[in-house]
């Protein structure tokens, strides 16, 4: 086992502190990929030998390190490389490691339904499950034309190596995300415009929020309009469109104020011209992050708008000292 795959339970308002933790892990392996919002793949090739201790030991110290630290427990899976060390985390709990051998690793696959395997979509899945492939161990002892046959040549031999336990995946060490997104989710499918432009408003102050915690400013903005039912009628036609809408504008200038990212999220939201759509959720993604200190900024003389971001200022702070749920959503518009 050389790969870990390390997830600490962060608030959902709390992506500011996984750079320290990633530094945390980098004391252990320079290869870290992170995986915001809160977690990481560790390649621990090199460091057991340099510590004296294999994988699962090397995962006990992170926990305690981790929650000494920062106060945050973590989860962590174990394997042979990044697929199976993903799939050993989802059946870890917080202070126990799963770890997956190499020898271990068919008899770990074998009951697993094949909609667990990381690359495998629905359709892809039910296609499989109709002709009795419904799990991985059956998956791996299908016939290898028989598999790409259903599913492609590619996806069938990548299908074929997966569940037999070949992972040819790596980490590759990289930086925190260039993006952040938050999501609403309605209790039930929502067909109020008025709880919608809610959701987004208070999406859109979450992400700035986040944005200044981090120091980042954004490029774009991305919208992603998610429909009961899986599938929605199309305005002026009796076909059907698929179970989400995205759009993306880009900025004027890459911005974290609040109300900036709102403005534009309801533009975003008005150029659908959705017609009671019933929306089960509503996701803004910010993307393009780069450092606050290298961005430019248009002087703005409107005492509006010197006004917000000052509230802004105070809005953080309290966010800082009480919790995300602070300072309501729409209090700075008021």
């Amino acid at each position: 086992m050389t790969i870990l795959c390390v997830r600490f339970q962060l608030p959902p308002m709390y992506e500011a502190a996984l750079p320290g933790l990633l530094g945390l892990l980098e004391e252990f392996s320079p290869v870290v990929e992170a995986l915001p919002p809160d977690g990481a793949l560790v390649d621990l090739r090199g460091a057991e030998r340099y510590f004296g201790r294999g994988a699962v030991e090397l995962a006990s110290v992170i926990r305690v390190r981790s929650l000494a630290l920062y106060g945050v427990d973590c989860v962590i899976g174990a394997g042979p490389g990044p697929m199976l060390a993903r799939m050993a985390l989802r059946a870890a709990r917080p202070g126990v490691t799963c770890a997956v051998t190499e020898d271990g690793t068919r008899e770990f696959l074998a009951g697993k339904p094949v909609a667990s395997l990381p690359g495998v979509g629905p359709a892809t899945a039910r296609t499989l499950c109709e002709y009795g492939l419904d799990t991985l161990g059956r998956v791996a002892a299908a016939p290898l034309s028989t598999l790409q046959r259903l599913a492609g040549a590619r996806t069938g031999r990548e299908l074929h190596e997966k569940a037999n336990g070949v992972d040819r995946g790596r980490v590759v060490r990289n930086a925190v995300s260039s993006s952040l997104a938050a999501e609403r989710a309605f209790e039930r499918d929502e067909l109020d415009p008025h709880r919608h432009r809610r959701a987004l408003l208070s999406a859109a102050e979450e992400l700035g929020s986040r944005l200044r915690a981090v120091e980042k400013v954004c490029r774009s903005l991305t919208l992603t309009v998610r429909y009961a039912d899986l599938v929605r009628p199309r305005t002026g036609s009796s076909g059907r469109t698929p179970v989400s809408t995205t759009r993306t504008r880009t900025l004027g200038e890459p911005t974290a104020h609040s109300a900036d990212l709102t403005r534009t999220a309801y533009t975003l939201y008005e150029a659908l011209g959705l017609q009671r759509a019933r929306v089960r959720a509503i996701a803004l993604r910010a993307e393009g992050l780069t450092s606050a200190e290298e961005a430019s900024h248009q002087l703005s003389f409107d005492p509006v708008d010197e006004k917000a971001r000052r509230l802004e200022e105070v809005a953080d702070r309290a966010r800082a000292k009480f919790g995300p749920r602070a300072v309501m959503p729409g209090a700075l518009a008021a």
